[in-house]
């Protein structure tokens, strides 16, 4: 694991992991501490199209950073998928 400065967004390189396969992929992902229920959530979208992946998937997301674990969910038009989670980011 590499170290940086803490952050609240990252745009690169990223690869996801499932039961259903592995895909390297790019992501543009965001992330802030919500005090309402005290956790940090992250967000962000898949860059590139994902075959053989459906909606409500649990991912790990993994960064030079870290990784963590997201679901994908919300299908753009162009086949990509926003990716959520809770607690630490992969950023």
């Amino acid at each position: 694991m590499s170290t940086h400065e803490p952050q609240h967004l990252y745009d690169g390189q990223a690869s996801l992991e499932s039961e259903h396969g592995a895909w390297e992929v790019d992501v543009a992902l965001r992330g802030a501490f919500q005090p309402i229920d005290g956790r940090y959530h992250w967000y962000g979208r898949v860059g590139t199209a994902l075959e053989g992946v459906r909606n409500g998937q649990t991912v790990t997301v993994r960064t030079a950073h870290g990784d963590a674990e997201g679901r994908l969910s919300d299908i753009d038009p162009w086949g990509r998928f926003r990716v959520s989670g809770t607690g630490r980011p992969p950023f």
